[in-house]
């Protein structure tokens, strides 16, 4: 073998052992790419107890219960199926009920969400695309839901290409 045929060689065997490293990342990723599932998408995927996942939705109105020691219970709901969650902690100042969060954890065998991270969203026109087009498509989608009018920067007011030098 000449030195180029060694080096092809050489070459094409490190591209394979890379494709198949990728696929078996990949492979093993598949099922945590996804930002976060929804109460309906752990209902159809049939989580079981100790799997850690992202839970996200909406806070259900009257559900939030205080209890001793920092400890808070409350409901994540997607207009199809809501899952309790229990977390001992301090809440975000944006949770409240009726707004979207995403709560980091895992099921117990009760079927109950033990969280050991919640996150607010961080104003009130703020909603991750998946709960966005999770609440269109079950018609709880309010148009208000949008930006504020106010706050759309005008024509007017954009920079022109000479400004920019």
């Amino acid at each position: 073998m000449t030195r180029k045929q060694r080096r092809l060689t050489l070459i094409g065997c490190a591209l394979v052992v890379l494709a198949i490293a990728a696929g078996l990342v990949l492979n093993a990723l598949r099922d945590s790419i996804v930002f976060f599932s929804t109460p309906s998408m752990v209902a159809e995927k049939h989580l079981g107890p100790g799997k850690r996942f992202r839970l996200g939705g909406l806070v259900e109105q009257g559900s939030l219960k205080r209890g001793d020691n920092l400890a808070v219970t409350f409901t994540v709901g997607d207009g199809g199926a809501t899952l309790p969650v229990a977390y001992k902690g301090i809440l975000p100042d944006l949770f409240r009920e009726g707004q979207g969060v995403i709560a980091e954890g895992a099921l117990d065998a009760t079927g109950v969400f033990r969280a050991d991270t919640v996150l607010a969203k961080h104003d009130e026109t703020y909603m991750p695309k998946d709960v966005a087009d999770a609440l269109k498509k079950q018609g709880h989608w309010k148009d208000d839901y949008g930006a504020k009018p106010g706050n759309m920067p005008s024509a007017s007011a954009a920079p022109t290409q000479g400004a920019m030098r």
